[in-house]
């Protein structure tokens, strides 16, 4: 019990220490009536990072999104967000917390009765006291970055999937998070257009220093996103293999029952997976 409480300590001390870790989980378990989603489960997300969740349907990936949200409440442990402890929060002080918080949704959730530049700009023009000219700037800016500046004024209904998908990165960056979730935000694409959503998740983290995580099913996405960063080449931006280092910035978490069965880089989820046979169904 001693080495729990030490262990405990430490955590805390990091997560609320200068420069500590941008979310924190802390022995966070939750059910649903008997069955248990997530049991005990801890893990730090530094600055810059990415945590990307794998494990099989109702494993609880998607629960660790709504945790950080604060739409669920934990039954025991502690949730971080930028050093705050938001698993005791009150709704209205979660409003707070979540103005450093982007979401991409699997279906990118646009509003199909608004234009482009009103989805993308919607919490700049009808949440924030952001003039009207420095927020329709701003949508301008990430349209640009995502690549879609010309389809501004289209309706949701005129884009490809792949194209909403990139709108709905687009207003989850507008008022500058700097943490992104992503939901499966590559399911249902086909593998060129992917590529494309998962470049834009480089670009966001290597470029723009956003956290990121990332529940997603699709394995040749998250290993591209892990082992790949983005790098500007004057005018333009490539994606190069990633260094050893920068890849260590990526890790995987592999949920299993509840609790964590992996948690590392790459190249340690595929060493792992030589000997487990769970991993290795899993990744094959």
């Amino acid at each position: 019990m001693a080495v729990q409480r030490e262990a405990r300590s430490a955590l805390l001390d990091e997560a609320l220490g200068p420069g500590g870790p941008i979310v924190v989980f802390d022995k966070v378990s939750l059910a649903f009536d008997e069955k248990t989603i997530l049991n005990e489960i801890s893990f730090t997300l530094k600055t810059g990072h990415t945590k990307i969740f794998l494990g099989a349907s109702g494993a609880g990936k998607s629960t660790i999104l709504r945790l950080i949200l604060g739409l669920l409440k934990p039954d025991a442990g502690m949730i971080f967000v930028n050093g705050d402890r938001i698993d005791d929060m009150t709704e209205d002080q979660m409003m707070h917390v979540r103005g450093d918080l982007g979401m991409v949704f699997q279906e990118g959730a646009l509003f199909d009765s608004l234009t482009v530049r009103e989805n993308v700009g919607y919490k700049l023009f009808e949440e924030s006291k952001v003039p009207f000219a420095d927020a329709n700037h701003r949508v301008e800016e990430v349209l640009g970055f995502v690549g879609l500046a010309e389809f501004i004024d289209r309706q949701p209904s005129e884009l490809s999937g792949g194209q909403r998908r990139r709108v709905a990165i687009a207003r989850a960056m507008a008022a500058k998070p700097r943490i992104l979730l992503y939901d499966e935000p590559t399911t249902g694409l086909d593998p060129i257009t992917a590529i494309t959503i998962d470049e834009e998740i480089m670009k966001l983290r290597d470029l723009e220093g956003v956290s990121s995580i990332v529940v997603t099913h699709q394995l040749r996405d998250a290993f591209y996103v892990a082992e790949h960063s983005a790098v500007q080449d004057g005018d333009r931006i490539r994606f190069d293999r990633a260094t050893p280092d920068k890849a260590d910035e990526a890790e995987f978490i592999m949920l299993r029952d509840g609790r964590i069965a992996f948690e590392g880089n790459a190249t340690e989820l595929r060493e792992v997976a030589a000997r487990d046979r769970y991993i290795d169904a899993f990744l094959s």
